[in-house]
């Protein structure tokens, strides 16, 4: 079996640590250390390390989140709820991102399995987290695999609830929305950040709107320290006001895939139907350099689509050029 697959099916993994599952999944790092393959079996060793802590911990999270009853605030005109509670069955989860990405949303996640160790040194996880970079990219799928990987309860800010037209009420929707939450452990996220973030730009006419709140949007982050974690995303960092970065946590910039990872990609896109002999993917992820996951999963579906549609037992170089070609306008 290859490394790709034996990773994602040690993170499929969901065992007590004494589960018959877990001691053939421990035989086959020791099988892998055996046979030279260091880098690998440490990988797999650290995968399941993590996933006996969070099969315990998103038991407790549950149990938690379960117990309290959390009721979403509502906005005072209109009673729409400011933010959208999304079933864990529907957040998206398997990913395929850097190295460097997927250290640092492991960091993450580890830090918040490991807050009460934590707390006992006086230190504290990261809890206030800024995703940044391009369309497709996977910001707000990072956020989904995030809470899927604690246990989390997950939330998406309603913006079209959040923002009012009337004087002070966008500043009151915020502070009732944070409040709500501090008690209550949950992967917030405020998708497309900019909306409420941006710079306050004194030559703009509802300056004195925005200016409120951003400066209530930087108290609250500034005085967060709820039970669950905010995550923010935007593809317009620049136009986000600098004072708010300096409340995040982390900044974790998701890139568009390398070679490999388009490779390891449409792999994963492809894996539930044959592909014909002269399918190279190393050809095509060169063509496909500089577009986003989002983009490259479109163009890969589209050709199975094609493939299922024409009742074919496999996925024709044919199938795929023409996916590329039909979506290679929208890519750039």
């Amino acid at each position: 079996m290859n490394q790709v697959l034996l990773t994602r099916l040690f993170k499929s993994i969901d065992a007590e640590r004494d589960a018959p599952l877990m001691k053939v999944a421990f035989s086959i790092i020791e099988d892998e250390r055996r046979k030279g393959h260091q880098k690998l079996a440490d990988k797999l060793g650290q995968i399941l390390k993590n996933s006996s802590l969070n099969q315990s911990y998103s038991s407790n999270n549950l149990k938690i989140a379960k117990e309290k009853v959390y009721k979403m605030p509502v906005d005072r005109r209109y009673k729409l709820p400011l933010a959208t509670h999304i079933e864990q069955e529907y957040l998206r989860h398997e990913m395929v991102l850097s190295e460097n990405v997927e250290n640092k949303i492991l960091r993450i996640e580890e830090e918040y399995l490991a807050r009460e160790r934590l707390a006992h040194h006086g230190l504290k996880p990261k809890k206030k987290i800024l995703f940044h970079g391009s369309s497709g990219c996977g910001k707000s799928m990072g956020a989904e695999r995030i809470a899927w990987d604690l246990g989390l309860p997950f939330y998406k800010v309603r913006f079209d609830s959040i923002i009012s037209s009337y004087l002070g009420e966008s500043a009151s929707n915020l502070q009732k929305l944070f409040e709500s939450i501090e008690d209550y452990p949950c992967v917030l996220l405020l998708d497309e950040f900019d909306i409420i973030g941006k710079q306050r730009d004194t030559s703009s006419n509802d300056v004195g709107e925005i200016h409120r709140i951003v400066n209530i949007l930087l108290g609250l982050l500034e005085e967060y320290d709820g039970q669950g974690i905010l995550i923010a995303t935007t593809n317009l960092e620049g136009s986000l006001d600098k004072a708010l970065f300096r409340r995040f946590d982390d900044f974790i910039e998701l890139p568009k895939p390398n070679e490999t990872e388009i490779v390891e990609l449409l792999k994963k896109c492809f894996s539930a139907l044959n592909l014909s002999k002269n399918v190279r993917l190393n050809d095509y992820s060169k063509k496909m350099i500089g577009m986003s996951y989002a983009i490259i999963v479109k163009i890969a579906n589209d050709a199975a689509k094609k493939a299922v549609i024409k009742l074919k037992n496999e996925i024709s170089t044919e199938d795929i050029d023409t996916a590329l070609e039909e979506n290679v306008a929208i890519s750039r």
